[in-house]
């Protein structure tokens, strides 16, 4: 029977010209994660840890105790697209994504051109309108006077360029867009990697430096004597010829301006290092490492984990024309994404290759994610968005940790540097690498803008957790205020003892508890 059926199938096909519908992109990924796994997979993440994960990657904070107990009641097949969908189109998918391009572009390098206020605004904009990831990018590297919408996005190139330290934006630019280290290219061709020449380097060089007099660039190895040039030039392009202008061809000159050109020719899909990357940094930023790891290293002596992935994302971002959303909502479809970071049952960590995206990788929450988080979680975000800092009363984070200011932050901008100052990487240093200190743990153990926020407040967390007399429901609530899920019998039995045996102070005894879970692994991390 097997054989007529088939022709049958075929035939049927054939007249009515239909084909299998074609799997969407998550499905894809999903296929090639598990053809390469080599192991066991993790179980499906369960509700509270898929909301809390997707809450953090796309609002930048926990979920509050009404979405999780929202989520957590809801049934049917469609909640977690459903809840991908509304964050992408609440407000703080714009303020997440500025955040996390801010910190990316300027690495925490400060540049007073441009307003914050004004730079911010323009980037939160054009994330929640969707704009492509290719326009952004463009409008980054080159805003001509006549663009007076556009003009905040000068700051990238204002700050990296500092000085008029152009190799610092040639570096910058290879290694943010490119995906390449290109630093010591400044004096020799990379004596181990083949593709990071100095005529790249010189090329991008070129781009950059807009000397009014020429529009090529001269250098020498250390190494090879003999001087040589290039005009500006892609990594692994050709030159482009600009033409010689005279006097009164000044607005045929502008056409030709060198940075103008590179935000023509960098952010295309015809230039596969900017297209490789850029679906790189976007995966990374959800799933914890990218698809070549490190970021700024991608060349052929350090190949992708999943080259036939790698691929499809590229064609597939590229042929959705640049769309930030489609491609995070794909990759947050995908049970890739969806995994518990809990390990596969017989499974140790040391042998599950962290390449294989066989669990979640936990990753720690971002200076501004952990800010946020505590403020949500303690029920003090919308009291410091409307918090204004006292007059003649100057505040810097650098001050205050060395006890020359003694107030504490008193507004959202001064809470940020302050969580920038201490946990973040140093101004012009990447982000990309996380670097563990004893001073992170000690800042959230000890610091006294966290203890404050522990305070008992008309709507914040102590405050809530004394209007609740019924203790189980009061460790309950607060376990949902904190992690975003409910307690299990064990740790709400251990916390209710605690509660029973400091009921002389139970409202330092509830702070207490709620402290705990704040300086918890399980809070810092997104997992």
């Amino acid at each position: 029977m097997r054989g007529p059926l088939l022709i049958i199938g075929l035939v049927v096909g054939c007249c009515c010209h239909t084909a299998a519908a074609e799997p969407p992109l998550h499905a894809k990924i999903d296929q090639l994660i598990a053809a390469t796994a080599n192991g066991p997979l993790a179980s499906q993440a369960d509700d509270a840890e898929f909301l809390r994960r997707a809450t953090l990657d796309l609002a930048g904070r926990v979920p509050t105790v009404a979405e999780t107990t929202a989520f957590l009641a809801e049934s049917g097949s469609q909640k977690r697209i459903q809840l991908i969908d509304r964050l992408f189109a609440a407000p703080d998918y714009g303020r997440r994504m500025q955040e996390f391009l801010e910190v990316l572009v300027l690495e925490r390098r400060t540049e007073t051109t441009i307003k914050s206020a004004d730079w911010t605004g323009y980037l939160r904009e054009s994330f929640q309108q969707n704009q492509p990831w290719d326009s952004l990018v463009g409008k980054l590297l080159f805003v001509g006077k006549e663009d007076t919408q556009h003009q905040p996005a000068m700051k990238f190139i204002l700050a990296t360029g500092r000085k008029g330290n152009a190799h610092q934006t040639t570096q910058d630019i290879a290694r943010i867009f490119l995906g390449r280290d290109i630093m010591c290219a400044q004096c020799h061709n990379h004596p181990s990697i083949d593709a990071y020449t100095q005529q790249d380097y010189f090329g991008l060089f070129s781009y950059v430096q807009e000397q009014s007099a020429k529009s090529t660039s001269e250098f020498e190895s250390v190494f090879e004597p003999g001087k040589k040039k290039t005009g500006p030039r892609l990594p692994g392009g050709q030159e482009v010829k600009i033409p010689k202008f005279e006097k009164g061809q000044e607005a045929e000159a502008e056409k030709f301006r060198p940075r103008r050109l590179l935000a023509r020719d960098l952010p295309t899909s015809t230039n596969r290092s900017f297209l490789r990357t850029s679906v790189n940094r976007f995966w990374a930023l959800l799933m914890g490492r990218g698809l070549v790891e490190p970021l700024d290293q991608d060349h052929s002596e350090n190949p992708p984990s999943h080259p036939m992935l790698f691929t499809l994302l590229q064609e597939d971002f590229s042929a959705h024309k640049f769309d930030i959303r489609y491609l995070l909502r794909e990759i947050m479809l995908s049970q890739a994404y969806q995994r518990s970071s809990r390990l596969p049952e017989g499974i140790t960590a040391k042998q599950l290759p962290v390449d294989r995206y066989r669990t979640a990788i936990p990753r720690p929450l971002s200076p501004e994610q952990l800010a946020w988080s505590l403020m949500v979680a303690t029920g003090n975000r919308q009291r410091m968005l409307k918090a204004t800092a006292p007059e003649n009363s100057p505040f810097s984070a650098y001050n205050y940790i060395n006890g020359k200011v003694d107030r504490l932050p008193a507004t959202l901008s001064e809470t940020m540097e302050l969580f920038a100052w201490m946990i973040g990487n140093p101004p012009g240093e990447s982000p990309d690498a996380f670097n563990p200190a004893m001073g992170h743990a000690l800042f959230l153990m000890n610091e006294k803008l966290v203890l404050d926020w522990l305070q008992p407040r008309e709507g914040s967390l102590v405050g809530r957790l004394q209007k609740i007399n019924d203790r189980p429901k009061a460790v309950t609530h607060l376990y949902l205020s904190v992690l975003a899920r409910r307690p299990s019998a064990e740790e709400s039995q251990d916390a209710v003892t605690y509660l029973e045996s400091h009921k002389a102070d139970r409202t330092q005894a509830l702070g207490d508890l709620a402290w705990s879970l704040l300086a918890s692994a399980e809070f810092r991390f997104n997992h």
